[in-house]
């Protein structure tokens, strides 16, 4: 696959296979769970900004992501919400983190803390400091 995504003719399957893990998570675990094809799918897509319809598609993931429980892999999507960027993102990151949900609050602040911090990596060791100072203020 080349540089430009949009000429790539698997983007609409993996646009669909990872949108399917997001909403049916369950049914995915049980028929497609394929933890590292998850990772790379997201990888590839965060790879370059897209056209306006494919950072709305994007968009959608980074928030049905955010707002349910964290499933393995989900902390790759910080490089989709760094690609794909905007008011609109940080808008719907911004209600999730206010949300009654613990899990949309954890991981939508940091999403939202990443994105305001670009020079901070992603790593799962950031994650834990995250996840473990957000389960601290809820004692």
């Amino acid at each position: 696959m080349g540089a430009d995504l949009r000429t790539w003719p698997g983007l609409p399957y993996a646009l669909l296979f990872l949108e399917w893990e997001a909403r049916y998570p369950l049914e995915w675990t049980q028929h497609a769970k394929a933890w590292g094809t998850k990772e790379s799918l997201i990888r590839t897509v965060a790879r370059a900004a897209q056209e306006e319809a494919i950072r709305a598609k994007l968009t959608d993931l980074v928030e049905l992501v955010v707002i349910r429980a964290y499933r393995c892999k989900d902390r790759e999507y910080v490089r989709v919400a760094r690609v794909v960027d905007s008011a609109d993102l940080r808008g719907r990151l911004e209600r999730a983190a206010d949300s009654d949900s613990p899990w949309a609050r954890c991981h939508a602040g940091y999403v939202l803390w990443l994105l305001d911090r670009p020079d901070i990596p992603n790593t799962r060791r950031v994650w834990q400091t995250w996840v473990a100072g957000e389960a601290a203020s809820l004692l």
